[in-house]
């Protein structure tokens, strides 16, 4: 699965490379009237959202951006995620809602439209969720190994992350692909007798405070 998502994002981000060489191309060859940058977008995580159809990870997340400048947008995201964790004899889930706000810098854009283009920029993230463990491994005083079940109880974390994205407007229509990877370090999160979460809505699965999300957006500009 991880092979299938990376060959995802290096062929999506290989898509706005070539996508934006060929309106550079169309550019030289015409003048054409520069197209200034939209006010909104919103998107859709294409990718994670069909992925839930088939995986015990359920992942829906939008996005809303806005611009404040020529090369400067305020960005949130809004999301649920439900999952479960099966690693090294632990066993538990989580579900919840998630969201993030931030900001995006272009890096690169074209000179035919200001959608165009390669970004990045900083987001806080905070979840509100609901986390179970039915199976926690845990070693007696004799050495002897046993477990714990941890009953449903309601968690808080917040994280900082970056997200490293491009950009491609889809022909003469108001779509656009928007495709980022997004590497997050758990800043805070309340725990469960004493247990750092190894599940957070909107942040993944991991037994450390960091980890790399990735989105794959359909987006539409007004």
């Amino acid at each position: 699965m991880k092979q299938i998502l990376t060959c995802i994002l290096i062929f999506s981000f290989s898509f706005c490379a070539y996508a934006q060489n060929g309106a550079q191309q169309d550019t030289l060859a015409k003048a054409v009237a520069v197209e200034p940058a939209a006010d909104w977008i919103v998107g859709f995580d294409v990718l994670n959202g069909s992925l839930s159809l088939f995986s015990d990870r359920k992942l829906v997340q939008f996005f809303v951006s806005k611009s404040i400048g020529p090369k400067l947008n305020v960005v949130g995201d809004l999301g649920y995620e439900s999952s479960v964790y099966e690693r090294n004899g632990y066993q538990g889930s989580a579900n919840g809602m998630f969201a993030k706000i931030g900001s995006t810098f272009m890096l690169v854009k074209e000179s035919e439209t200001d959608l165009n283009g390669f970004y990045a920029g900083p987001k806080l993230g905070f979840a509100s969720y609901t986390q179970e463990y039915t199976r926690v491994p845990v070693k007696g005083a004799s050495g002897t190994e046993g477990f714990l079940t941890l009953p449903a109880s309601r968690q808080f974390s917040a994280w900082l992350e970056a997200s490293v994205g491009g950009r491609v407007k889809l022909f003469d229509t108001p779509f656009l692909i928007d495709v980022n990877v997004q590497p997050r370090y758990m800043l805070y999160s309340t725990k469960q007798e004493e247990m750092q979460p190894m599940i957070v809505p909107g942040f993944g699965k991991s037994s450390t405070k960091f980890t790399v999300g990735f989105a794959w957006n359909l987006a539409y500009q007004f």
